[in-house]
């Protein structure tokens, strides 16, 4: 498994336990003692952690926003914190092309959650990216890929 994955796991791992328990503490020391990883895992895992804390109140409005009749309070714990990471590094991370954080979403809920996770991941996801002014960008990118045929 790649570095990055493992961040993006990582830090999944410790947005959920930060939605339950509110903040931080005793928790996360336990955490990180039982799960130590490499220093670049840590790094862009923490990366990931303190953007999406930082800019929750943000990613969080801009979620609520394409989640119709969702509120973001209410949807299951790992799939917003799915949506919140990703949302962070399309709309933060401009090195990391859209396609690889979507397909890593989705990745994440197909190992954290189910099917109907990976389609509700996937339609928001896509949502975004095709509206937020921010991210035109990574729309021009996305729309550049050459089509792929299975032969």
């Amino acid at each position: 498994m790649g570095i990055r994955r493992q961040s993006r796991e990582r830090a999944l791992q410790i947005l959920f336990q930060w939605d339950v328990h509110g903040k931080g503490g005793h928790w996360l020391t336990d955490f990180e003692a039982q799960h130590q990883v490499e220093p670049e895992v840590k790094q862009f895992a923490d990366q990931l952690v303190e953007g999406v804390l930082t800019n929750r109140p943000e990613l969080d409005k801009l979620l609520g926003a394409h989640a119709t009749n969702w509120k973001v309070s209410r949807m299951p714990i790992v799939d917003r914190n799915i949506l919140r990471a990703a949302l962070y590094e399309l709309c933060y991370l401009p090195d990391v092309p859209a396609k690889v954080t979507v397909n890593e979403a989705l990745e994440l809920a197909k190992r954290f959650a189910d099917e109907e996770t990976k389609k509700f991941v996937n339609g928001i996801l896509d949502q975004v990216l095709k509206s937020d002014p921010r991210l035109e960008a990574k729309r021009v990118e996305v729309m550049a890929e050459p089509v792929r045929r299975d032969a």
